[in-house]
């Protein structure tokens, strides 16, 4: 992304006289997971040299000096936007990172993974993995499933997807959304059968959605 054809001045809209230093704070957000990966501060010149290198660069207050981040390690983060908030005195940077975030080696300045997050489903995916690798909860329906083997669980998703498509069909909102919940429950299931996971589709929707 050329920042310079865009013409952006977010300086203009940032109030950096508000602090005595002259800095604001700038989140910095994953731009395809939504994870927030760290925490800095820029003054003018720093958020003016993110926008034409492409590069996040901060104020460091240790260094007493503008340092753009992966100078030293190589694991830069490229900017893909800005935004300011209500009071125009903190700065939400969205980013693509290269390379871990923390000076520490780790994907985040919180010790947390980066993965794509899917709020809920993302809790239900953990929670069909748990059934599928500790199979011996006799009362667990999803364990039983997979107990039951490929061909059932495929079954299972055939099955609500008519069901879901027949309450389509009908003018029951109720109906046709607890069957979709349904379809996409046992969805989840036959992805994890397959030993695969709702990123991985979600990474082909992507690439489909990229090329056009």
């Amino acid at each position: 992304m050329n920042f310079n054809q865009q013409q952006k001045n977010y300086t203009m809209e940032v109030a950096f006289d508000k602090n005595k230093d002259g800095l604001v704070p700038a989140i910095i957000q994953d731009h395809t997971t939504k994870n927030v990966l760290m925490l800095g501060y820029m003054n003018e010149d720093a958020l003016k040299k993110s926008v034409e290198t492409g590069k996040v660069t901060f104020y460091s207050r240790s260094k007493n000096r503008i340092w753009q981040k992966g100078e030293e390690s190589g694991n830069y983060l490229k900017l893909v936007d800005v935004e300011v908030d209500c009071d125009n005195d903190t700065l939400l940077i969205s980013a693509n990172p290269v390379g871990p975030t923390c000076h520490k080696g780790s994907d985040t300045c919180w010790n947390k993974k980066n993965d794509q997050n899917f709020g809920f489903l993302t809790q239900l995916e953990a929670i069909i993995t748990d059934r599928k690798e500790h199979g011996d909860n006799e009362k667990s329906y999803v364990s039983s499933l997979f107990k039951s083997g490929i061909n059932k669980i495929a079954q299972k998703v055939g099955e609500e997807a008519v069901e879901t498509v027949i309450e389509a069909m009908d003018d029951n909102d109720k109906l046709f959304l607890e069957e979709s919940a349904d379809l996409l429950f046992h969805y989840l299931i036959l992805l994890r059968a397959k030993g695969f996971q709702l990123n991985d589709v979600v990474d082909i929707l992507k690439g489909r959605h990229s090329t056009k």
